[in-house]
């Protein structure tokens, strides 16, 4: 499976016979006003639009008359008609968000305000393609049969995959040539014949990286390396609240950083800061491991074992999070993964440790801080994704308008 863009998708786009006005550009910045903060009156949105406030009462119209955005209690106590605050219809439109990783699958269905209606998963030693085809169609089905009329509102979908996910074979532990059926495999292609609707395909990290964006509330993301750790870590760039995928759409690929062993040899840091490396550890000294993969599980047991870890991985990410904040002055580095909230904040920890530390001549120090999504970040960021592309405008584009509002 290999990169291709949601652009080159959305041109087949399959729309709900109440949702084919949905393609102006005003449009679209109305619906991500709205995406983004509170409840807005006819007023206040053309204010932050530039719009004059007929043509977005029009407009706001025609997104109610779509059942896009809906209506709330009328504001009271001012001079005048009492003002209607305008806010996302949560049905108004759904997305479906698939997650292929090196131990496990999950697939969720997303409502329009990114809440998760429906999550579903899978996990296994390596993904076989058929196994993990025959999930994504069962499960899939099941959703779309579960939506009833509401299928109708279903935007489309978006996979999140490590791409060449079959070179990653033998670190994995899969039998020789288990995993070469994913060279020629196009999931992507698969799934939109199935649905009859676009389905993007991102690089994992970049996947999570937006859900970050889209869904980790009001709070703006700016300049941020957003880490992700999983089976392995990976990271995502967003640049003034928009996500910067890069040539290749593999920017910020950090688990490829190099890095100095405490032998002095080199080493990336995969082999420091992700799960398998834990569960490798713990599997040398007899522990049972299967915990590792349940992101809400008790991990007390791994002592210890995962202090050492911990310490070990927060180096790791320590050199990654300065080295791009030397090349690209990030503002924000945000750490999550698929490990219980407490690791993940002792993880925090040990990184602010250990970048105190280094030589920071030069360098602006970003603020560090937790995921607000969590372990389902990067198939709710697949998800975020097809939505995005269905009806939001470029986030650069939205944070002008409000910020000339």
């Amino acid at each position: 499976m290999r990169a291709e863009t949601t652009r080159e998708a959305a041109a087949v786009l399959h729309r709900g016979s109440n949702q084919t006005g949905v393609r102006a550009y005003n449009e679209r910045l109305v619906l991500s006003l709205l995406w983004r903060g509170a409840p807005l009156t006819k007023t206040e949105i053309a204010r932050l639009t530039g719009l004059s406030a007929q043509a977005a009462s029009v407009i706001v119209r025609h997104l109610e008359a779509d059942g896009l955005v809906r209506r709330g209690t009328p504001q009271r106590g001012r001079v005048g008609q009492p003002s209607v605050p305008m806010s996302l219809d949560p049905d108004g439109a759904y997305a479906i968000g698939v997650k292929i990783g090196r131990r496990s699958t999950d697939v969720v269905l997303v409502d329009f305000l990114g809440r998760v209606r429906a999550q579903h998963a899978i996990a296994y030693p390596y993904p076989q393609l058929a196994a993990v085809l025959g999930f994504i169609d069962r499960t899939v089905d099941d959703l779309v049969a579960g939506l009833g009329v509401g299928a109708q509102r279903l935007a489309g979908a978006g996979i999140a995959t490590p791409f060449e996910i079959w070179s990653w074979s033998d670190i994995v532990g899969a039998p020789p040539g288990a995993m070469d059926d994913w060279r020629e495999a196009d999931v992507r292609g698969h799934l939109a014949e199935r649905l009859a609707r676009p389905v993007g395909l991102h690089n994992d990290a970049n996947a999570a990286c937006a859900a970050e964006i889209l869904f980790g509330g009001r709070e703006r993301v700016g300049d941020a390396l957003t880490i992700f750790v999983g089976t392995f870590v990976g990271g995502g760039l967003a640049l003034n609240d928009g996500l910067f995928v890069g040539r290749n759409g593999n920017a910020a690929a950090i688990g490829s950083l190099p890095l100095r062993g405490p032998d002095g040899r080199p080493r990336q840091l995969l082999d420091e800061a992700s799960l398998l490396h834990l569960e490798r550890k713990l599997e040398r000294v007899g522990i049972d491991t299967s915990g590792i993969w349940r992101a809400q599980g008790d991990w007390s047991a791994f002592e210890p074992h995962l202090t050492a870890w911990i310490e070990q991985a927060g180096a790791g990410l320590a050199m990654a999070i300065v080295s791009a904040a030397a090349l690209v002055e990030i503002e924000t580095a945000v750490v999550d993964g698929i490990f219980p909230a407490a690791v993940r904040d002792r993880l925090i920890d040990a990184t602010a440790r250990e970048m105190a530390r280094l030589p920071a001549t030069g360098i602006v120090m970003p603020a560090l801080r937790a995921g607000a999504v969590g372990p389902v970040a990067r198939a709710l960021g697949a998800a975020g994704l097809a939505l995005s592309e269905r009806y939001l405008i470029d986030q650069n584009t939205l944070m002008r308008a409000r910020v000339g509002g």
